[in-house]
């Protein structure tokens, strides 16, 4: 994982190790698929055009009701006569050539407000999984034979302007693999979208991240499903198309080392962003089902425990008043405090109820020695 690995391996445009540099704090910051999905699908919204039909689209028709008596329906019907049309339905949404229910209108809310936030935590989270190379190839890109993710080059892939070069540094570093695969999957797309100026569909590359351009968009912009954006302004919508986790990203050297500048660390805040910190993770360890099968937590859990302490810890103390009274002794002596309490109290209103009734009570037994007791 990214967390274990704290150094990555800075290649050359040649695919050459480098050197090493630290990884920055925004790797580290917690994957919220949850976060992502929702500013994802709610920022997707904010590119739509307003559609609706006509205002008067079906109801141009000169039609009026038959009224009743006639063995028909009230709808309005087309007047004339000497063509099929005449007679028919018309305006209602059920009827041939009537308008729509609820038509669609141009102030529908199409855009959606975003808490800014919330898209600087779900870009985080987009950043921390293109480090995890599991959620990149669960994503389908094709990573096979790099040697680790994420990629850092050399700043020498900024000044490339060439799409021959840009090739060629893609095969160097093993990268170019995810390219064919996205040629590869290129194909005319199903339905009337082909009419509307996106006739083809294909498959997502890599996404290569920049500080300044010199040349590199010119070099990277014609090469099938690669898309290019600038390090100060990183859109989640790229780095997570479809709302998935998991992005391909390549970055230059001097792009890489500007993240911690952008988003900080978690002992030095943003000098780019005001008043923000980097999201922290609530667990280190998020893997719950290694925490609790582990050895440390399960001889605590179960201790080997006495014969007679086991038949009690079978039968549940909430039921059964023994096992209550094994595990807590004032259980007893308060329920027995209750039985005497409620008693009292049914004493005493009886009591009350027989004194308003007039009713004599229960004889109390004489006492020994008496007359009374004698007979």
């Amino acid at each position: 994982m990214a967390v274990v690995r704290p150094l990555v391996t800075v290649l050359s445009d040649q695919g050459e190790k480098l050197k090493q540099i630290p990884l920055p704090a925004v790797f580290k910051a917690p994957i919220r698929p949850d976060v992502v999905n929702f500013v994802h699908s709610n920022m997707s919204k904010n590119s739509r055009q307003a559609f609706s039909v006509h205002k008067h689209a079906g109801a141009q028709t000169s039609a009026t009701s038959w009224g009743t008596g006639r063995a028909v329906a009230r709808i309005p019907r087309v007047r004339g006569g000497g063509t099929h049309r005449s007679g028919q339905g018309a305006f209602g949404n059920m009827c041939r050539g009537g308008r729509m229910f609820a038509p669609t209108k141009t102030w529908r809310r199409w855009h959606r407000h975003v808490n800014q936030n919330q898209r600087r935590y779900a870009v985080c989270s987009a950043l921390a999984a293109t480090a995890l190379p599991a959620l990149v190839m669960a994503r389908g890109h094709k990573i096979e034979n790099l040697t680790e993710v994420p990629v850092v080059c050399s700043n020498n892939i900024e000044n490339l302007t060439k799409t021959k070069a840009a090739v060629q540094f893609l095969k160097k570093i093993n990268a170019y693999e995810d390219v064919q695969k996205c040629q590869d999957s290129k194909k005319i797309r199903a339905g009337k979208g082909k009419m509307r100026n996106r006739r083809y569909t294909m498959r997502r590359g890599p996404l290569v991240v920049f500080k300044e351009d010199h040349g590199i968009k010119q070099a990277f912009r014609n090469l099938p499903g690669v898309d290019l954006i600038q390090v100060d302004r990183l859109n989640l919508l790229k780095l997570c198309p479809g709302g998935h986790l998991g992005r391909f990203v390549i970055w230059s050297e001097s792009a890489f080392e500007r993240l911690d500048s952008i988003f900080g660390t978690w002992r030095k805040p943003s000098s780019e962003k005001v008043n923000y910190s980097l999201p922290r993770a609530k667990m280190t360890m998020p893997d719950l089902a290694r925490i609790i099968n582990s050895d440390e937590i399960q001889s605590v859990v179960r201790p080997a425990l006495p014969k007679a302490r086991r038949a009690v810890i079978k039968k549940n103390p909430l039921r059964n008043a023994q096992v209550m009274g094994r595990l807590n002794p004032l259980a007893l002596v308060t329920k027995r405090a209750a039985i005497i309490a409620h008693e009292r109290r049914a004493a005493a209103k009886d009591k009350v109820v027989n004194n308003k009734r007039k009713v004599a009570g229960p004889k109390k037994p004489a006492k020994k020695g008496t007359k009374t007791a004698k007979k």
